[in-house]
């Protein structure tokens, strides 16, 4: 299978990425190329222009600016997983990203092109919800900065206007010594998630927990954020009672259904691995307080 035929453009900067999206019409941006390439072939995605952002470097990058974390949106998922700051500040993602494709198409999938695809599925845009992330966008009207709670649209579509460039994000980073874990089911590893839960919690110095952050991908057109369940935990003892508890509110989410699985399916799914989910992310907060 081929891809429509396109016209080619290779800015070496931002501002000239920008430049060219605002003046050509029916332009793509190619980030990682690991969905989108396939969208070509397959003739789901048809533009005129491709703009790859593979040369623009000022578009990478990872550090500590203040008590976020930024991350370039070019930035290679391969290079996120083996960063030690990562690991250590933001160990969520660290392990969100394990469930990310393979290898292979981590070396070569970016942090933005997977929040911009915005699979429903996608590891990455639910743990960009659940650390209420801040995205980074660029256009021909300037710098904004966009909520992740509003970055999506609905199915697969960004919060973006077509000549904006998400060029990065700040991911507020929890105290140390709080609790994580990301979960999901598959068909097999590497495949996405039928449905994954990604968790945190923070306890206070009497074992109760201050804080937790819950969101559910897979079971509809967008990262679900299960904010009664994250009220509901606010000053309890962390448990198999209280996280049980929290889990009921998963199992009743108006799931999608297609051909991997069933409406039902879904939401046995999203409860059993959100009660799961909680467990290891208070056991890990329990170890560190």
């Amino acid at each position: 299978m081929k891809p429509p035929p396109f016209a080619y453009h290779n800015p070496n900067t931002l501002a000239e990425a920008v430049s060219l999206l605002a003046s050509l019409e029916n332009a793509k941006v190619l980030a990682g190329g690991q969905s989108l390439m396939p969208m070509l072939n397959m003739r789901y995605a048809m533009p005129d222009h491709l703009v790859d952002l593979n040369d623009v470097a000022e578009l990478s990058g990872i550090e500590l600016r203040g008590d976020a974390l930024y991350i370039g949106a070019m930035t290679r998922q391969r290079d996120l997983e083996l960063a030690p700051i990562v690991k250590e500040r933001c160990p969520l993602l660290a392990e969100a990203l394990a469930n990310v494709g393979h290898v292979q198409t981590r070396n070569r999938g970016t942090f933005g092109g997977s929040l911009c695809h915005l699979d429903p599925a996608s590891e990455l845009p639910a743990v960009a919800m659940t650390l209420d992330a801040t995205i980074l966008v660029q256009g021909k009207g300037g710098k904004r900065e966009l909520p992740m709670a509003k970055f999506p649209l609905t199915f697969m579509t960004p919060a973006i206007e077509p000549d904006e460039i998400v060029a990065g994000a700040l991911l507020p980073l929890w105290p140390k010594g709080h609790g994580w874990a990301f979960l999901e089911f598959a068909r097999r590893h590497g495949d996405f998630a039928v449905v994954g839960v990604a968790a945190l919690l923070a306890l206070k110095s009497n074992g109760r927990i201050e804080r937790a952050a819950i969101t559910i991908c897979g079971v509809g057109p967008a990262p679900l954020r299960l904010t009664d369940a994250e009220r509901s935990l606010a000053g309890a003892l962390p448990g198999e009672d209280a996280f049980r508890a929290a889990a009921e509110s998963a199992g009743k989410i108006d799931a999608i259904e297609d051909v991997h699985a069933s409406k039902s399916y879904r939401q046995h799914l999203a409860l059993t691995l959100t009660e799961r989910a909680l467990n290891a992310a208070g056991q890990r907060a329990a170890r560190r307080i």
